[in-house]
């Protein structure tokens, strides 16, 4: 099972509104299915030109490791080997700071990750949490 287009644009729309009520800097949010190919994504406008590459990243790492951005940063303080590694492998397509977040159904079921960029860390997790429950969706960060 996969995410679908309309849950998708659905998340990116309730992220960029969280991070306006919440007065963040401008944002962009990309959504991916297990496979790490993009859904959807939305950049603000003021939202820098690299900001959907590094979104599309902190999703990308998270689906493509396994583990959330959170273990992620904790793995490459740990092992700056492990990690330069892995960026090397995927030309450069994981990042290493929270705003990578899986996506679930209601079941447990994996349909996907949302990354934001654009704010700080804590701020683009915050937004892309609260776009997937938006959604009806449930979010996992690693700060459960």
């Amino acid at each position: 099972m996969s995410i679908s287009l309309e849950q998708a644009q659905s998340i990116v729309s309730a992220a960029l509104a969280h991070a306006r009520a919440q007065d963040f800097k401008p944002l962009t949010v990309a959504v991916l299915d297990p496979g790490g190919a993009l859904v959807a994504l939305g950049r603000e406008d003021g939202s820098g030109f690299l900001r959907p590459d590094v979104a599309t990243s902190k999703a990308y790492g998270v689906l493509g490791l396994g583990m959330d951005s959170r273990a992620i940063a904790a793995r490459a303080a740990d092992s700056a080997e492990f990690f330069t590694s892995v960026a090397a492998l995927t030309g450069g397509k994981v990042f290493s700071v929270p705003g990578g977040v899986f996506i679930h159904d209601d079941a447990g079921t994996l349909l996907g990750a949302a990354g934001a960029s654009g704010d700080a860390s804590t701020a683009d997790e915050e937004a892309v949490v609260a776009g997937i429950r938006a959604a009806g969706l449930t979010p996992r960060t690693g700060a459960e």
